[in-house]
């Protein structure tokens, strides 16, 4: 194992009816005027806004909004969050939504407290240090932004999906009810469930050895999305299945569960520009791409993919020939994806070959650069990955 540091400073407050909370805890976390940030109209339709400004009323703190994130949210809105947080005197903001609004809510939190361009820290120009403190209210369970210090935003000029991180983002308080869960249709929350398990995956091949502990964490999650995600499909009201879920994908990406490994992340850069160029769910894009890189990869360490393969596909290992038992295990991890109603091809996803060569470019490797750490890619890697996802 690793050295490491893990900082998780990030207050949840579980179950139903939280949300009637919110002005509470932003009150107890130091705001005085709130940016109340969202995407589109059903958290008004849900009458969730309404019960957020509510609870901001009784505690007599005054706010403003911005609604309008889209999914794969945009650098332009991000603009316009800045100015207004600046013109308002705003010194906290509250993400209401998805990973999108959050992921909206940190970039502009951290630009608010940033002289330049916030997609500095996008483009590696700049390191985030400072951001104004953020709350959510977690309304699918997906990409664990609720919990972490990652943010991912997309530069409308170019269409480039970048991310950032800084410990600096985390939330200070993140409200978490699974039945604002419910009405989510079958396929957003099949993504929510593809996007869970891909953060656990990037963690899980790993070059570093000796890491049973956050393995048996990483096996933990993965199992029980597998035992869970079939009954919110079947029963999307199942009060039980949704917040086990919803406890995993904050699990799976506040770093828990790969802190003192390497831990890769290619399959996530790769996917990126799928959904930057063709605007499809990071989830659905995902389940496109990680199978793919797993072909590709898996003889680097096939006991690793046979292992994963034993503890949560329930495959028989077969000594003479691992290799079986991996593979076996991808194809039980497709099946279970397919029977989600995900797209696990170009083809299924909309995706087009001929763009193939535009996303590798678009990744920006130079010249002997490789992306990810379990095995370092090249550009011809990356096609070729892409070529297997056809």
């Amino acid at each position: 194992m690793n050295n490491f540091t893990f900082y998780s400073p990030t207050y949840f407050a579980f179950g139903r009816q939280t949300e009637n909370e919110a002005g509470q805890y932003i009150r107890r976390f130091g705001g005085t005027k709130v940016l109340i940030h969202y995407g589109g109209g059903s958290v008004k339709r849900s009458g969730l806004l309404d019960r957020v400004i509510a609870s901001l009323k009784t505690e007599k703190i005054p706010y403003v909004e911005l609604g309008g994130v889209m999914p794969n949210p945009r650098s332009g809105l991000v603009y316009e969050g800045i100015e207004l947080c600046k013109k308002e005197d705003v010194d906290f903001i509250l993400a209401v939504g998805g990973g999108s609004s959050i992921d909206s809510a940190k970039a502009i939190a951290a630009g608010v407290k940033y002289s330049g361009d916030f997609w500095d820290f996008f483009d590696g120009k700049a390191e985030i240090q400072q951001a104004l403190p953020i709350g959510t209210i977690l309304t699918i369970a997906a990409a664990g932004s609720e919990g972490s210090g990652d943010t991912v935003i997309t530069k409308e000029e170019g269409m480039y999906k970048r991310g950032a991180g800084s410990d600096a983002l985390r939330p200070v308080f993140s409200i978490l009810n699974p039945e604002l869960t419910f009405t989510l249709p079958p396929f957003q929350t099949a993504c929510g469930i593809a996007d869970i398990m891909a953060h656990v995956f990037e963690r899980y091949f790993t070059n570093t050895k000796d890491v049973e502990i956050t393995d048996r964490l990483c096996e933990a999650v993965l199992s029980t999305m597998v035992r869970e995600s079939p009954k919110v499909i079947k029963n999307p009201s199942d009060y039980e299945a949704r917040a086990n879920i919803m406890w995993a994908g904050m699990v799976a990406h506040n770093n828990l569960c790969g802190v003192g490994r390497e831990q890769d992340w290619s399959s996530h850069v790769i996917e990126h520009e799928l959904s930057a160029l063709y605007d499809v769910a990071h989830g659905a894009g995902l389940a496109v791409i990680f199978p793919a890189w797993m072909k590709y990869v898996m003889k680097h360490d096939i006991n690793r993919f046979a292992q994963i393969a034993v503890r949560v596909w329930g495959c028989t290992m077969d000594f003479a020939n691992p290799e079986a038992t991996a593979m076996e295990g991808i194809h039980r991890l497709e099946t279970f994806w397919s029977s989600l109603g995900l797209p696990l091809n170009f083809a299924e996803l909309g995706a087009k070959e001929e763009d193939i060569p535009f996303m590798v470019r678009n990744i920006g490797l130079k010249e002997g650069e490789t992306l990810g750490s379990f095995v370092p890619l090249s550009n011809e890697d990356i096609e070729k990955i892409y070529r297997l996802a056809l």
